[in-house]
């Protein structure tokens, strides 16, 4: 069981390789099924970690919270700005595609764990992983804009260089994702384990793959430096503190 973990993981790298090299449709099935793996993962690696106590704390924050937080957004536009999902992610409820919580779900869970690690403060943990999570959000964003998954009505103010999508779907982010890690740290144990090294890995490689392919193969380069300066501010920490180990 101990090796499920990153069984799932080398799928889901080796689907994400794909994802740049193919185009339209193609890519709209690899992005959900990049997230179906990973939501799996995630959960996979909190049950044998952490117990099933651990599985519903994550998938009723990240995962319930993430689908009440989309469908509050898109009825009213808050918290992240007024847009709309396309059809192109798969069935929608409220006007949310089902997928869109099991994202929350899979980041979440790495985030966490590598804010874990980091520090032994609860407010500092909880400050780096929702910071972290939410920086992920300028390599998403700007990548699933390009693609034509979803829209806002209002993209103003922008981000330099990201343009359509408003300064405030990134404080909506850091706001849940604060609220996520919050309970999180009050449901779960706050002490890193050894079993904890594929969730590193995820962490690690997201941040990495998503620079390549950004400055690389999407031609997204704003979203390649907004998203490698900034989440590489909330991986950094981790890597110095494997390196001590």
């Amino acid at each position: 069981m101990r090796k499920v973990p990153w069984v799932l993981l080398g799928a889901l790298i080796l689907v994400q390789i794909c994802y740049p090299l193919t185009e339209d449709k193609t890519r709209a099935v690899l992005t959900v099924v990049t997230v179906l793996i990973g939501v799996l993962l995630s959960v996979t690696h909190a049950l044998i970690s952490r117990g099933a106590r651990a599985v519903v704390a994550l998938i009723g924050t990240a995962g319930v919270g993430g689908f009440l937080v989309e469908a509050v957004g898109v009825a009213t536009g808050f918290p992240f700005g007024t847009y709309d999902y396309s059809g192109e992610l798969g069935p929608k409820l409220l006007g949310v595609p089902l997928i869109i919580p099991l994202a929350w779900t899979w980041m979440a869970w790495p985030a966490w764990l590598a804010a874990l690690r980091i520090t032994t403060s609860t407010t500092k943990r909880i400050v780096v992983a929702a910071f972290g999570l939410a920086c992920w959000d300028l390599f998403l964003d700007p990548q699933m804009v390009a693609e034509g998954y979803w829209t806002w009505q209002a993209p103003t103010p922008a981000l330099p260089g990201l343009p359509g999508i408003p300064i405030s779907n990134y404080l909506g982010w850091l706001g849940f994702a604060v609220l996520i890690m919050t309970v999180l740290s009050l449901k779960l144990q706050q002490k890193p384990k050894t079993d904890d090294a594929p969730m590193y890995a995820l962490w690690i490689w997201t941040y990495a793959s998503s620079v390549l392919a950004h400055t690389v193969f999407l031609d997204l380069p704003a979203s390649a430096a907004w998203g490698g300066v900034l989440m590489g501010a909330a991986v950094a920490p981790l890597l110095i503190k494997l390196r001590k180990c």
